[in-house]
């Protein structure tokens, strides 16, 4: 299984840790990249929240920093962010980092789900504890619903032509695998992309669904916002254009202000902006890629609250 590799890592914790005695919350702990180099800039008096929905993650958590003081793991969903912290005590915060996205050990693992290159059981859930399966949800989905997820959060050109061809191939037998679910998108994809498997697209829509992803984002990009003291830094590394245009738009209109009508005379006091950029958006280098392919389609993008 392949080591996951904390995107961003120094970037993102250098801008995000303004205050070694603050507190902090990593939404996404995965394999505790980003929190392992968090609390090298943490005092014993700073503490750090870990979240994540797989089970998986915050044993592992557990096991690491289970006798560090400055670290509490919880297990569920970031969408809860202003709930997970007032229950540890936690607020108003220094620091919110969202690294979005599925994480390597979740991608290489077959039974998971998530992977369209090792073939498993059909799940992608991230919280396996609780709601329904991939393959659950396909075997009962109207076409018309399924090539709608496709399109919307695969923007999937085909995406009508592979939910035909999904609700016709589950009349013969269950789509309950990855390979199964594959070589059905095979089948309905009628051209190949240059260095992108056909399958790519279908398969982060329906995880991105499976999830409530975005719906998740949007939710905790708010808790955040609330829950930030001044100064308080914003961090959210995206990996597909759907994220970080939620992002890009969230961070532009709390800085932009309340809307009034153009041509207004409004003075800036008036406009109750809540955020700042800090800096432009930050991919990462070539050298980075180069050992970590998954950087590739990275984007980082910093606030910090004003008021």
């Amino acid at each position: 299984m392949e080591a996951h590799r904390a995107v961003l890592q120094k970037e993102s914790v250098q801008a995000l840790v303004r205050d070694a005695d603050g507190e902090y919350v990593d939404c996404t702990y995965g394999r505790g990249g980003h929190t392992e180099a968090i609390l090298e800039f943490l005092n014993p008096q700073g503490r750090l929240l870990v979240i994540d929905k797989d089970l998986q993650a915050i044993e592992h958590a557990n096991r690491l920093y289970g006798s560090d003081g400055r670290v509490t793991a919880v297990h569920g969903s970031f969408a809860d962010l202003k709930e997970h912290a007032s229950q540890v005590g936690l607020g108003p915060l220094s620091g919110v980092l969202m690294d979005l996205g599925v994480s390597s050990p979740q991608l290489e693992n077959g039974q998971r789900g998530f992977s369209f290159e090792h073939d498993g059981p059909l799940d992608m859930r991230m919280n396996q504890s609780s709601g329904v399966t991939a393959a659950e949800w396909l075997a009962s989905v109207k076409e018309g619903q399924l090539a709608d997820v496709i399109w919307k959060y695969g923007e999937e050109k085909f995406s009508r032509r592979i939910a035909r061809t999904v609700v016709r191939s589950r009349i013969d037998a269950p789509i309950e695998t990855t390979g199964q679910l594959v070589r059905i998108i095979e089948e309905a994809v009628p051209t190949r992309e240059r260095k992108k498997h056909p399958a790519t697209r279908s398969f982060q829509a329906i995880r991105i669904f499976i999830n409530n992803e975005l719906g998740d984002l949007e939710k905790c990009l708010q808790a955040a916002l609330q829950q930030l003291n001044k100064g308080g830094r914003l961090v959210v590394i995206s990996f597909q254009s759907l994220e970080d245009r939620i992002v890009k738009r969230f961070i532009r209109d709390h800085h932009r202000g309340d809307p009034f009508p153009a041509r207004l005379p409004v003075r800036d006091a008036q406009l109750s902006r809540k955020l700042k950029h800090i800096g432009k958006a930050i991919r990462a280098s070539r050298e980075e890629i180069a050992v970590n392919i998954r950087a590739r389609s990275a984007v980082m993008r910093v606030a910090e609250k004003i008021v």
